[in-house]
């Protein structure tokens, strides 16, 4: 009775905002954004060859000193070389009017919203049902995301965000219909971040590739947004024959959330997991809470076959669920080796790392209370 009744309030709350986001700000002055086509090789390759057009202008301009906390692997002062990674090779290129995106199709109306051209390289997530759509997390802020969503579908849609972070939440501002957890943390970070808090990210340093050109580096923040309405562990949002049941998951951060698509056994992770350093040393981060998380999605590792995480790579095999509770149970009990990097622990495994303050600390509990 209680998911039912859950189910239909999150219907409705679709239905209402249906027109009413026709009318939210539009990041670009451009037309409407034509209806997205599947790409040709012709068409990756045109945009291979863009690509390494503006790494050689990347490497011919101003000297880059690398990137700040955020481990090892990041101290190359040209860590975009490493792009594109083999990992998106085997899905489906999706053809986007807004270059700064590229867009792949994963699963049957999963699509995968990437932003290489920054250093997060992060993942939104387009989950498309028979009735209605969700966009799990919104991206950097950059670029129009809202034109790139209008393109794949008209389904109504509304965005629930992975958690706070301003690479998660740089789009939402472009969006009216927004869910969220009903915490002090989440509530804190939908009142906008200046920009002194996020010009770093939008540095030289931090992007290698032409970012659109109404974006402004020097005036880059994160907008305000406001929550339509609240969500929590346990319930299930019903799409129309897709149902993704929510599940806390803080450490990284307090308001961090997983999606489990039981049907389909995919989990989106959002940055609980990635093949790459897992944040654990950022404010509101908790080692002891990332590792309670850890355990708990160990549990669920027989019952997803897929990781969809929010950076990076598209796609990563469940058994990390496994491996990442292993790490962070030796990191708990001391016996896990580490480097100095930034001036915080990175423990290397196998396939990651994860990074910590040293010594490790716990968040705030309060952050975590409603």
């Amino acid at each position: 009775m209680f998911i039912a009744i859950r189910v239909a309030a999150f219907s409705l709350c679709f239905l209402l905002v249906a027109c009413a986001q026709e009318a939210a700000d539009e990041p670009t002055a451009t037309a409407e954004t034509p209806t997205a086509a599947v790409t040709g090789s012709g068409v990756d390759a045109a945009a291979a060859d863009a690509g390494a057009a503006l790494a050689a202008a990347a490497d011919a301009g101003a000297a880059h000193a690398g990137i700040d906390n955020r481990g090892s692997s990041a101290d190359s002062a040209k860590w975009w070389q490493a792009l594109p990674r083999a990992e998106w090779a085997g899905f489906t290129r999706v053809d986007t009017s807004h270059p700064w995106f590229e867009v792949y199709e994963i699963r049957q109306g999963i699509y995968a919203i990437y932003e290489p051209g920054q250093f997060e390289e992060v993942i939104s997530w387009l989950i498309l049902g028979g009735e209605q759509a969700l966009l799990f997390d919104t991206g950097l802020g950059i670029g129009n995301i809202r034109g790139v969503v209008k393109a794949l579908t008209e389904l109504p849609l509304t965005v629930l965000n992975s958690h706070g972070h301003y690479d998660h939440v740089g789009g939402n501002y472009q969006f009216n219909s927004i869910i969220g957890r009903n915490l002090p943390y989440s509530k804190k970070k939908a009142m906008g971040q200046p920009h002194e808090s996020v010009a770093e990210f939008a540095s030289d340093d931090w992007i290698w590739k032409q970012h659109p050109p109404n974006f402004d580096p020097a005036t880059y923040r994160i907008k305000p947004y406001q929550f339509s309405s609240w969500i929590d562990e346990g319930e299930f949002l019903d799409l129309g024959g897709v149902s993704l049941e929510v599940f806390r998951a803080p450490g990284h951060a307090p308001d961090g959330i997983v999606l489990v698509d039981h049907k389909r056994r995919l989990m989106f992770t959002g940055d609980v997991f990635y093949p790459a350093p897992l944040y654990a040393h950022l404010e509101g981060s908790s080692v002891e809470e990332y590792a309670h998380t850890a355990e708990r999605l160990a549990t669920m590792a027989a019952d997803v076959d897929d990781l969809l995480p929010s950076h990076n790579v598209p796609v990563a095999g469940s058994d990390y669920l496994r491996q990442m509770d292993a790490a962070f149970k030796a990191i708990i009990a001391g016996t896990a080796s580490y480097d100095i990097s930034d001036g915080a622990r990175e423990y290397p495994f196998q396939g990651f790392s994860v990074l910590t303050l040293d010594p490790p600390v716990t968040a705030l509990a309060e952050m975590e209370q409603p």
